[in-house]
């Protein structure tokens, strides 16, 4: 180290120093004195040390240096105004990072209590030490920021099956903004996810917090299937159980209170439906779990579906297509407005449909359906050992360069992995797995979404089927929406019936690609109503395991 260097490394030391010793003696000074000491000049001199710790120290204190680059281009620049030495905007940071549970976030996660002996120690120490103060706000402000508006963690750190795009902000633009922001309550308002379902789950985020504040709800025991106008003990546990969270009399008819009747039948039905349960009025095993699952539970849910969002792309477009895999629906909305709603099928737990967004580019009515290879050789290369006729009849065939076998020509016995030159497909037809049409966004997972001839999944509550694409319950219905969306006119549903009717493959490019995200969403509000969905992919738990600090095998 050079004599300059330690020079430097003294003058920042010494600058700690005396911020240190500032703390001991910082209890004889008021707080709100902190700031009235401090003089014009005193706030120039300030960030004339600030701006050469940032130009020429290299032992900044760790939070400072991982933001140097930011923090120097705002300071250094014209403009770059102190944000926290001279203003009320301390005291109003302390409070948000202490209300961080109200955004999902950990208060322990930030230097709070740090902060606030910094706070403390302005009036008496010097100017260097007010220049390390300065710079320790602004930092804990950038990690607080990132934090509320793009997550805690990258999404493929999570889980590999996230392949959402890496978010980040632009810090000298958050410190620019801050600076000409009203208040910083404005500025926090602003910067959180835009979205209103954000918004939703930080409502229903504070309704649960107090639910669990005042006790949670009572546990139902396990039993015998209750059935409507069924007499049980249990029946007073169940009413008092759906009294606090969706709406249940706590009071039954006197002389029937162990009769499940038709009103409380009703409650459990809207219960079901906001579980994704089968919606029958039963209460079984499968309900009876999701009514004992504890409040606290509830909260991670609805914490890890509020960092998801974070994820979410800026900007999802004026009209675009969502699917959530874990809520088995997909959702179109067309200027903020929600215009249909419809169920999917979505990938198998070991066939994961992956989370992304890409823009749907083309439609193909009466498509081909090209066999992935891991299908074609584990699951219908020994159909075609054993009978390939059948595969024929079934509208299969095999394509090897641009020659097309049939089935029945070819021994399927001498093929295997490593010597497979065929490609199958399946011709457009009744029997086609795609169906009548598909939607694509070519993407490298190979995913898209399609019709299928296999309708009864759709009529299930868990409909996690497919081996990752996702099927649609209304394919056709959804076409003329999504080629108005895409700028093509005149494709009403009668337009895309002649197209389907004719059996030819027929393709139909957009003349602008429609926005679709694939997510994974177990916590939503609907209409001011909290929904719940198992955690099929297991996801929930391993973003609960990283927000704990905790690691988890994948």
């Amino acid at each position: 180290m050079t004599e300059s260097d330690l020079n430097r490394s003294s003058q920042v030391f010494g600058g700690l120093r005396a911020v240190f010793f500032a703390l001991a003696v910082a209890c004889c000074v008021s707080p709100a004195a902190a700031l009235d000491g401090l003089t014009d000049q005193d706030l120039a001199t300030v960030r004339v040390n600030i701006v050469d710790l940032l130009a020429s120290e290299p032992n900044l204190p760790l939070p400072v240096r991982q933001r140097q680059e930011a923090l120097a281009a705002y300071y250094a620049g014209q403009g770059g105004e102190l944000l926290w030495l001279g203003h009320e905007r301390a005291p109003a940071f302390i409070e948000w990072m202490r209300s961080a549970a109200d955004d999902g976030l950990d208060p322990a996660a930030y230097p709070t209590e740090q902060l606030v002996n910094l706070s403390d120690a302005i009036p008496v120490t010097d100017d260097r030490g007010r220049a390390i103060i300065e710079l320790h706000f602004s930092a804990a402000f950038l990690e607080y920021a990132s934090d509320l508006r793009v997550g805690r963690f990258l999404p493929r750190k999570v889980d590999p099956n996230f392949f959402l795009q890496k978010r980040e902000i632009d810090q000298l633009a958050a410190l620019e903004e801050l600076a000409s922001a009203r208040n910083l309550d404005q500025f926090f308002i602003g910067w959180q996810p835009s979205a209103p379902e954000y918004e939703e789950l930080r409502v229903a985020l504070g309704d649960y917090r107090a639910l669990g504040q005042a006790g949670g709800w009572p546990q139902v025991p396990m039993g015998e299937t209750l059935k409507p106008g069924m007499t049980d003990p249990r029946v007073p546990m169940l009413r008092a159980r759906l009294a606090v969270t969706d709406g249940a009399s706590p009071e039954a008819p006197v002389g029937a209170e162990d009769l499940y009747d038709d009103e409380l039948v009703a409650i459990v039905r809207s219960f079901q439906a906001r579980h994704g349960l089968e919606i029958d009025g039963l209460v079984g095993r499968g309900t009876i779990v999701a009514l004992n699952v504890p409040v606290e539970d509830r909260i991670q849910e609805i914490i890890v579906a509020m960092e998801r969002w974070r994820w979410m792309p800026e900007s999802l477009g004026e009209k675009y297509v969502m699917v959530n895999i874990a809520g088995f629906e997909l959702t179109r909305v067309s200027d903020g407005k929600v215009e249909e709603k419809m169920a999917v099928v979505v990938g198998k737990p070991y066939h994961r449909t992956p989370v992304f967004s890409d823009e749907i580019r083309y439609l193909e009515f009466n498509p081909y359906w090209n066999v992935p290879s891991s299908i074609a050789l584990k699951e219908e290369l020994p159909k075609l050992r054993k009978n390939p006729g059948a595969r024929a009849a079934a509208g299969f065939e095999a394509v090897r360069g641009d020659t097309v076998y049939p089935l029945t020509s070819i021994n399927w016995n001498q093929y295997g992995p490593g010597n497979f030159p065929f490609r199958l497909r399946q011709r457009p037809g009744p029997n086609n797995a795609l169906g009548q049409v598909k939607y694509m966004f070519p993407n490298q997972f190979n995913v898209y979404l399609h019709d299928t001839p296999s309708k009864s999944l759709f009529s299930r509550a868990d409909r996690a089927f497919s081996h990752g694409c996702v099927r649609l319950s209304r394919p056709l219905e959804l076409a003329p929406p999504v080629l108005a969306a895409g700028g093509l006119s005149g494709w009403d549903i009668g337009r895309v019936n002649q197209v389907v009717g004719s059996g030819q493959r027929t393709v139909v490019s957009l003349e602008k690609p429609l926005p679709v995200h694939i997510t994974y969403f177990t916590a939503w509000v609907d209409q001011g109503v909290p929904n719940f969905r198992a955690d099929v992919y297991s996801q929930d738990e391993k973003l609960i395991a990283a927000l704990g600090g905790q690691s988890i095998a994948w």
